[in-house]
Parts: C-alpha cells; sequence; structure tokens
C-alpha cells in the first residue's frame, strides 16, 4: 500500500496532502484500529508527512529573491532575511571585513 500512496503523492496538492494526515492522525488517535490498521495508517502518515516537508522546502526555496547589490552584482537572498535589511548594512562587509562606507 505504501508504494501506491508515493506514487500518488505527487499528484496531490499540499493542502489535499495536509487535509490527509490529519485526517490519519485523528484516526489514529480515536483509538479503534486494528494493529495492523494502525500499522498501514502510520506508514501512510509518514510518507505524507516527508512529501509535505519535501513541498515546504521546494516552496521555501522558490521564495528566494534575487537582489542587486551595490556594485551591480546579482546576490540569492531568501525571503526571510529581507525583513531586516538595514541590520545588515551596519554589519562589518564580509568579504574584506571593514564596516560600509556610509557616504561621510
Amino acid at each position: 500500500m505504501a508504494r501506491k500512496t508515493e506514487k500518488n503523492l505527487g499528484r496531490q496538492s499540499y493542502e489535499a496532502l495536509s487535509a490527509r494526515l490529519e485526517e490519519i492522525v485523528g484516526r489514529l488517535e480515536g483509538g479503534g484500529l486494528t494493529l495492523e490498521e494502525s500499522l498501514e495508517a502510520f506508514e501512510e502518515g509518514v510518507a505524507l508527512a516527508r512529501e509535505s516537508e519535501n513541498r515546504l522546502n521546494e516552496a521555501e526555496k522558490r521564495v528566494e529573491v534575487l537582489l542587486a547589490s551595490r556594485d551591480g552584482r546579482l546576490t540569492v537572498q531568501p525571503a526571510d532575511e529581507l525583513a531586516e535589511p538595514d541590520a545588515e548594512s551596519d554589519a562589518p562587509d564580509e568579504e574584506s571585513g571593514e564596516a560600509p562606507d556610509d557616504g561621510a
């Protein structure tokens, strides 16, 4: 069953994967399953969790933004670093170790 499930995971949306995983967790927490049913549900849940994690990792990579640096070179900056652009401007230059030129 796990192999068949893994093949079908790529066709489902992240939201569908998440909904199915929630359903499985509910069934496992509710009890009433045989040992074999529990193992099958757990196995499917692990496959769903792994696929969901892969999808989230891919989405995170896609969120990276290309930015032009002062010298015109393009750099890749993850989206979570975009919220604090001024914090890095006061930091020493990584390549030279010198503080940024403030124009004075």
